[in-house]
């Protein structure tokens, strides 16, 4: 769960309507920063989340090879989200949950990939610990963020988060089908749960007065 933004959306030219820096030549550590406020790029997280979840559920007698690749590519994916999300933060202090989550991710998409032909248990071992530790470190940078525009989504999808980790964990599979299908939903409902953050940090950039970007000449 991307968690990981400023204090309160900030205005000005420098910024554009979605949160992201509007320019090109910033420093690194600034971009970063302004990617990671911006909503689309929590929706972009949620879009990662969501795809390999359908593909899952859309063929659940795939073979776990395939299963362990598509788990391995998911979370190298979201660890990449969820490092450039880190920067969304101002203090350090606060930074540091993102980045452990990012390379929390980042070491569990190497080892699924790693050997994807390792066990049914070995596979819900990996993805339950991501979910489950990412829960925890989502849910305490939520607290811990008194001035968190959209807290209570981040607490409820952090929450999911603990949730997913200790189900797949305490309920071992019998089969690839079982287990196919239980990551599948999970990975739904993750994403699910992101595009609402995603659209909340929207409704919160709205209300701090960044304009919205224009169409046809329009306001949107």
């Amino acid at each position: 769960m991307t968690v990981s933004r400023g204090p309160a959306p900030r205005t000005g030219p420098e910024h554009m309507p979605d949160g992201a820096a509007s320019g090109q030549g910033g420093d690194p550590e600034e971009v970063l920063a302004e990617l990671g406020r911006s909503w689309t790029w929590i929706l972009g997280s949620a879009v990662a989340t969501l795809v390999p979840g359908i593909l899952v559920l859309v063929w659940p007698d795939e073979t776990l090879h395939i299963l362990a690749v598509l788990i391995g590519l998911y979370l190298l994916v979201i660890g990449a989200f969820r490092f450039v999300a880190a920067f969304g933060r101002d203090e350090l202090g606060q930074r540091l949950p993102g980045l452990l989550i990012a390379v929390l991710y980042v070491l569990a998409g190497v080892l699924c990939l790693r050997n994807p032909l390792q066990t049914i248990a070995a596979l819900s071992l990996i993805v339950g610990i991501v979910w489950l530790v990412s829960g925890i470190l989502t849910l305490y940078g939520a607290i811990a963020a008194k001035d968190l525009p959209h807290r209570g989504f981040v607490i409820c999808a952090a929450v999911i988060a603990i949730l997913a980790g200790v189900v797949v964990l305490a309920l071992p599979t019998e089969s690839a089908r079982a287990l196919t299908r239980l990551l599948g939903l999970w990975l739904v409902l993750l994403g699910l749960v992101e595009v609402v953050v995603a659209f909340a940090w929207r409704a919160a950039l709205r209300r701090s007065g960044v304009a919205e970007p224009h169409a046809g000449g329009e306001a949107a």
